[in-house]
């Protein structure tokens, strides 16, 4: 975690409403995570995209009882990205009610009836893609997520990048492809960012997905700060 320069990536958070980290994982743990798409007990359900029409290709919501690389992310990660929450929350006039503690919060999403695992280990084949969504699973919400990239990109898979686009008032939206590279992560926001306006701040409302793999087999482990219905 130190590695990543935060002062950096909060800006760029905030220009593009995406931003890469320094790497987290080795690619022997990125090698050990993937091989856990083959273990169904770790998981509550699996998710078919295309029979939901979400896109072609599958992935997988992990139980609460997470493995332990997984829970130690996202307790490294979420302290690191709750500054840039407040933040955000303050310059668009809206309540900040995440606490210093993930347990917390997360006890305060399992009160809400948010009290099923987010976390999800995502598997694209050559053809498959993400249509464009965002991760909301009821009225808590944490402003910020990441995903992993846990295979080579150019070797493992071609295509497949991951996909942000902002809705901008009065004009088209505004697409951005970023490759995912092996261990490191790529911080988003979950449905929107803070932009400045002539009469202040507004809120500027984007959606991610993943473009059409065009080869190999694609594997990412997606964090995500709150829980689901």
């Amino acid at each position: 975690m130190d590695r990543t320069n935060w002062s950096a990536l909060a800006a760029e958070l905030d220009e593009h409403g995406s931003a890469p980290t320094a790497e987290l994982l080795t690619p022997a743990e990125c090698r050990d995570l993937t091989a856990l798409y083959e273990k169904p007990e770790l998981f509550r359900t699996t998710v078919d995209m295309a029979r939901h029409r979400f896109g072609s290709g599958e992935y997988r919501y992990f139980t609460h009882d997470l493995p332990a690389p997984v829970a130690a992310l996202r307790a490294a990660l979420y302290p690191r990205l709750l500054p840039i929450a407040r933040d955000w929350a303050a310059r668009l006039d809206r309540p900040s009610p995440w606490p210093d503690d993930l347990d917390e919060w997360l006890a305060q999403c399992h009160a809400a009836g948010q009290d099923r695992s987010a976390q999800i280990l995502l598997r694209y084949g050559e053809g498959d893609w993400n249509a464009l969504h965002r991760d909301v699973f009821g009225e808590l919400v944490f402003p910020l997520q990441v995903v992993i990239g846990l295979d080579e990109y150019g070797t493992d898979y071609t295509g497949g990048e991951f996909l942000m686009v902002e809705q901008r008032p009065r004009a088209q939206s505004r697409a951005t492809a970023t490759p995912l590279q092996q261990g490191h992560g790529l911080a988003f926001t979950t449905r929107d960012r803070p932009v400045r306006t002539k009469r202040g701040w507004s809120s500027g409302p984007m959606r991610h997905g993943v473009s059409t793999v065009r080869s190999g087999r694609r594997h990412a482990l997606g964090l995500v700060f709150h829980d689901a219905t």
